[in-house]
This record gives C-alpha cells, structure tokens and sequence, in this order.
C-alpha cells in the first residue's frame, strides 16, 4: 500500500487541475468578428401581409453560420425552424413564459454567459402584447478578457405614445449600459425603431455611454445625419451607402482589456432572398466586420 500512496497524490492533483480550467477554449489574442443582426419576421404568418415565415424561416436557418456573432429579433413562432440548421456551437434558449415571448436570441463561435433578458419598462399599443426589451450577455474570449453584448428590440410604431415608450426604451438602454456594463468592451446590435432624422427619436443618446454606430463611422465619415424630420430612403438599388438609413443599428466600444477597429458595415445582401428574388424578412440583414485585440 505504502507504494500506492505516491500515485494517489498525483492523481488528486491532477483531478483538481482539472477542476480550475475553464471548459472553453481561448480566443487568440488579435482576430477578427463577423456580426449580423436581423430582424426575421416570426410572427404568425398572416398577421401581416409582407411576411411569409412559413416559407422563409427554414432558409434563415443556414445562412446565420457564416458569422461569428448574430442577434436576431421577432424569433417568435418559428423558432425550431430558425434553430434547425444552425451549426454555431452557442445558442441562447428560447423562452415564451408570456404570449410569445420577447422574440430575442444570440448565436454565436463565442461562448456566451450569464444570458439575461430585460423587459421595457414602458410599451405602447401592440408593443405591449410581448415582452419586448433587450437582451445582455457576456462573451468569453479568455478568462481575463469578455465583451458585453446587448440585443435590442424598441417599441415601434409612430404615433404619441409610441414615440415616448420608444424614448423611454433607448433611456432604460443607456441606464442599464452605465450601472452593467461601465468600463466593459461592448457590442449592441438590434432593431432600434429609430431613426437619426426623425425628430421624436432620441437615438443620439447611445453616444452618451460612449457607443460607435459603424454605419456612421464608416459609411458617413463619422457625421451622423441631421435631426430634421428628412427620413434618409435612397436603399435602392445599393442599401450600403450614406443616404440609407433603417432602423437596425450595429454599435460597439472598445474597453482598456479590448481594442475594437471597425473593417467594414454592409447592408442587404443577394442571398437573403428565395429563389423568387423576394426578401427572407420585412427587415434587411446587416452585417459589419471588426477587428479585435487582447490587450495584456
């Protein structure tokens, strides 16, 4: 027994080696990310007439394994069929505890944490018959190094009190970003309902917690459009340029742990749309690239 006893010290601090490290595999310390957010339409088919998820959802499916990180929003009726093809190892969980649920999930190469879910404190009208708000979540890129991301799905619609639950929705945004996620990387994506022209939005406000849209900064020159009631609607025929503009947003910020450069901001793209040329959702895919460091 005696010579046993040498094997079974080994053997324990190996197990409890073991017990330290972290199940996910470390990110390199410079890459790059593949973003996309989308809306995908999932809400019954019929409810409104330019939406047929029947017919385009199981199509959605395949496409979103092309990036490294996508949010997707209204992923309310059809989430099985938006699931069954994706090959990304990390998916948040569909929840439908009340009517549809709030219609936000992430996918993702990147493992993702401590997954929550944030219901608007103010709706208005139909906005009010789902959870609508916004997602957080922590992605590992080492045990030293995480990037908060947040999904984002406002209020819509454009009367009185659509426009002051929408105000409210960017406000509770900002103050969750302060007390959540101050000093931290960030990357928000999601349809904003919002508009820089339109006078009743208040969409300036995500550059108070310090967040880059890379539409602006890359395809306007870092000037934001003027807030003067002239909607920007040339997306036809090419949706990537400086007189585009939709409601879906991609922001981000770089932090002291991780430096963010952004390569490039596409919107609309040929194979998001069926063997008909029609669109796979009311919404246009939108995509942008940045390149990350690890700061030691």
């Amino acid at each position: 027994m005696k010579y046993l006893f040498p094997f079974v010290l080994v053997f324990l601090a190996i197990a409890c080696n073991n017990d330290n490290q972290s199940p996910y595999k470390d990110l390199p310390n410079e890459g790059e990310l593949k973003l996309l957010t989308y809306n995908v339409a999932g809400l019954p088919q019929g409810i409104n007439a330019d939406q047929f998820p029947l017919k385009h959802m199981h199509l959605v499916s395949p496409l979103l394994n092309a990036y490294d990180i996508v949010n997707v929003q209204e992923d309310f009726y059809y989430h099985d069929s938006l699931y069954k093809y994706i090959t990304l190892p990390y998916k948040s969980k569909y929840v439908a505890e009340v009517s549809l649920g709030d219609g936000l999930n992430t996918v993702s190469t990147i493992p993702i944490l401590d997954f929550k879910r944030i219901k608007w404190n103010q709706c208005n009208g139909t906005d009010c018959l789902t959870p609508k708000g916004f997602s957080y979540c922590r992605l590992r890129f080492n045990d030293n190094a995480y990037v908060d991301l947040y999904n984002v799905h406002c209020n819509a619609g454009s009367d009185a009190g659509d426009y002051a639950a929408r105000r409210d929705n960017v406000s509770q945004l900002c103050q969750y970003i302060e007390a959540n996620s101050a000093g931290n990387a960030l990357i928000v994506m999601g349809d904003f309902n919002c508009r820089y022209t339109r006078i009743e939005d208040n969409i300036r406000k995500m550059d108070s917690v310090g967040l880059t849209n890379v539409w602006i900064e890359l395809i306007r020159n870092g000037v934001a459009p003027l807030q003067d009631g002239n909607s920007l609607m040339d997306c036809s025929p090419n949706a990537t340029n400086a007189t585009c503009e939709v409601v879906d947003k991609i922001y981000y910020r770089s932090s002291a742990k991780i430096e963010f450069t952004a390569l490039s901001y596409q919107l609309d793209d040929p194979k998001f749309y069926d063997s008909d040329s029609m669109s796979l959702s009311d919404h246009r895919p939108m995509f942008a690239n940045l390149k990350y460091k690890i700061n030691p």
